[in-house]
């Protein structure tokens, strides 16, 4: 039997259960943003995204533009680091630039919206949190597994999908911008995001293993 995050995936085993990723505890305790700046989280996985990172190097007059007071908290991975600082430098952008973030669950906690890659991990995380999300899905997953997880949220009405080959500064400037600015909309992914939460997938999944054993 496959433990699932989504009722789509069990089309593709013979045998499934929806039991959902297991996600820090940490996850689920974080309470919903009150007050601060709009503040978008960026990041691509402990090794960066490259296609990501350079979208927003692109995106960010843009968005000092459009958002006034926009903070933006990135982590780039070690690859990019240096030359994604000095693009924000440059463009006087409101933000901190990390090669990684050790407390993610803190570093959400101070997001109205996220921009990420949509591996399993990270969207189990996302709607433990309960966070609006734009997703890029990385093209070359196995069986493209991310946008597997990409729609089934944006299905939801938790996120919004953006292919990788249609990552263009103008349109991710738009699209974070109709976001973030809309609070009602913003609250009404972030509910939807919550409401694919699976808070007992661990002992649903030890559950599963318990009954295999003879």
């Amino acid at each position: 039997v496959a433990a699932v995050h989504f009722e789509e995936t069990c089309e593709y085993f013979p045998r499934c259960k929806v039991t959902g990723v297991p996600v820090r505890e940490a996850f689920f305790r974080i309470p919903p943003k009150n007050g601060g700046p709009p503040t978008l989280l960026v990041f691509g996985g402990s090794q960066g995204a490259r296609a990501i990172n350079q979208a927003m190097v692109e995106s960010l007059p843009g968005l000092r533009e459009r958002i006034p007071g926009l903070h933006i908290i990135h982590q780039t991975g070690q690859r990019d680091y240096d030359s994604v600082l000095a693009a924000y430098e440059k463009a006087r952008a409101a933000g901190e630039v990390h090669k990684f973030i050790d407390d993610m669950p803190a570093t959400f906690a101070r997001a109205d919206l996220l921009v990420c890659r949509s591996g399993a991990s990270s969207v189990a995380e996302i709607a433990a949190a309960g966070k609006a999300a734009i997703f890029v899905p990385f093209p070359r997953a196995a069986d493209d597994h991310q946008n597997v997880n990409a729609r089934a949220l944006e299905r939801a009405g938790a996120a919004i999908v953006v292919e990788e080959s249609n990552l263009e500064a103008a349109y991710l400037v738009d699209t974070i911008a109709a976001v973030i600015g809309d609070p009602r909309r913003l609250q009404a992914m972030s509910a939807a995001a919550k409401s694919l939460a699976h808070p007992k997938a661990v002992e649903e999944i030890a559950s599963m293993v318990e009954a295999l054993i003879p």
